[in-house]
């Protein structure tokens, strides 16, 4: 494999590895222009721009995880890693993960991809000589695949990366209901229950559920059950696993892809980890014993860390973009 990644001495264990990377990008700022683009279906998704921009540059379209956003640490650090390489990017909010609610009932999932496959027209039509890639972290990461594999050879992308995907929806769900103390479970959780609730009243009739039965919810899997799976049109919490789950399109994907994946994840089942026999050709898998959950923190000095996915992904982006898919090992030590 030659995209390897190594952990830091100091940060082998899977939680530390998942949680602690946010504390050394606390006071990190990327600065951003945002943008509202109308949808077809009268709503908006919010974009948020790195600044200053290089009209010429390839644009990177960034996917952040379940309730993230243009504050999440690895999109700020990405989106900056990226622009150290030459690239522009731009960071689409999911619904209701930006400044204000959207308009309509429907929000996002792990398996929505209207909105990323009109997103990519509306940046080809804008510049249609720019080379366009995109990298999705977790929920994110999902949403890319499953688009990616729906494009197949169709796809206008020139290179993608997915980062922590939950690539088996199901037993995944089951994992993050008990690890960590169910520490996971509860962040989500609240941050979940705290965007559902700014958009109750226009949800409210449709879900049956009143402020009081939402804060209630204490399970990750009844809150798809009560919530996602009904605002979304799917028959229940299993049925949007089932039909949301990217696994099954890896092996349509077409445009070359960087699938990175620990597997000592503590937010995702075995079944979760890609297989070489489940991709197609044109993916790369960067599978690892150990990084946790969008962590991938090396390096010798803790007070210096090295985000090795901002070394990783540009490296493979760079590598596309100069004609080349590979060329020597992106390794951490």
């Amino acid at each position: 494999m030659e995209y390897q990644f190594k952990p830091a001495w100091w940060m082998t264990n899977r939680h530390v590895q998942t949680i602690l990377p946010r504390a050394y990008r606390l006071r990190q700022r990327t600065p951003v222009d945002l943008e509202e683009i109308a949808t077809p279906d009268g709503d908006f998704i919010e974009l948020a721009w790195a600044t200053p921009a290089t009209p010429e540059a390839p644009l990177v379209i960034v996917l952040h995880g379940l309730e993230g956003n243009i504050d999440s640490f690895y999109a700020r650090g990405m989106m900056q890693a990226v622009r150290n390489h030459g690239f522009d990017s731009v960071l689409m909010h999911f619904r209701n993960c930006s400044t204000h609610p959207n308009r309509m009932p429907r929000a996002y999932h792990s398996g929505e991809t209207e909105d990323i496959g009109f997103l990519v027209k509306t940046l080809q039509a804008r510049f249609p000589n720019r080379a366009l890639y995109a990298v999705g972290f977790s929920l994110g990461g999902n949403v890319l695949a499953k688009y990616l594999g729906e494009q197949g050879s169709d796809c206008v992308l020139k290179g993608a990366s997915v980062v922590s995907a939950p690539f088996d929806l199901s037993t995944s769900c089951q994992v993050i209901r008990r690890s960590c103390f169910k520490l996971y479970q509860k962040y989500l959780l609240d941050k979940l229950k705290k965007s559902t609730a700014r958009k109750l009243p226009q949800i409210q009739s449709q879900l049956q559920l009143n402020e009081s039965a939402l804060m209630a919810i204490d399970d990750l899997w009844l809150f798809d059950e009560a919530v996602t799976a009904p605002l979304h049109g799917f028959e229940g919490a299993e049925d949007y696993y089932e039909k949301a789950s990217g696994q099954p399109y890896l092996q349509h994907i077409a445009i070359p892809t960087l699938v990175i994946h620990a597997e000592d994840d503590p937010m995702l089942s075995t079944e979760a980890v890609p297989k070489a026999e489940q991709v197609s050709a044109s993916v790369m898998l960067a599978v690892s014993k150990q990084g946790g959950h969008v962590g991938f923190l090396s390096g010798k000095n803790p007070f210096k860390p090295i985000f090795w996915l901002e070394q990783a992904v540009p490296h493979f982006f760079s590598q596309l973009q100069q004609g080349r898919r590979h060329d020597h090992p992106v390794s951490a030590a």
